[in-house]
């Protein structure tokens, strides 16, 4: 078994990745050629990756013209404890309000303790923004993955 085979992650533990973070790295296209990344709050639907961010934001236009971005996830302070998955992947933007609106729900309960309110009282907390966001769901095409944990210290 290959070393880049032996630190995969299995499509499980993708999964705990992203449940035990909060922040996803999203890298667009910009117009000039390079790359636009911004840390963005997430949640996980049926193994994607959805954000939200404000409809008129330069990654949505970029999106707009070019719907493919990176996605990263990563965890780990030390090289012994890195552990991530890229995530390449087509965008789709909603705008329709319900749509948002559901997903600002989803978010603002998966961050309650992080914004300091009750996880009941969160969507009330989302709910006036929903009018001026899009959320924005990464449909994987190819995914990356790696644990240096496995790697027991090896190298």
């Amino acid at each position: 078994m290959s070393r880049r085979e032996q630190i995969q992650l299995e499509p499980d533990e993708v999964l705990e990745l992203m449940a035990e973070n909060y922040v996803a790295v999203v890298s667009s296209n910009g117009l000039r050629g390079w790359p636009h990344s911004m840390p963005l709050w997430y949640v996980e639907r049926a193994g994607e990756v959805w954000a939200w961010t404000f409809a008129k934001s330069q990654k949505v236009r970029n999106l707009e013209r070019d719907n493919r971005a990176t996605v990263l996830i990563e965890a780990g302070d030390t090289y012994a404890e890195l552990r991530g998955a890229m995530i390449e992947a087509e965008t789709e933007i909603h705008r329709d309000p319900e749509v948002v609106g559901t997903f600002a729900a989803e978010l603002g309960i998966r961050y309650a303790e992080r914004i300091g309110v009750d996880a009941s009282t969160a969507p009330e907390v989302f709910a006036p923004q929903v009018p001026k966001r899009v959320a924005l769901q990464f449909r994987p095409v190819r995914t990356a993955t790696w644990d240096h944990r496995k790697l027991a210290g090896t190298y």
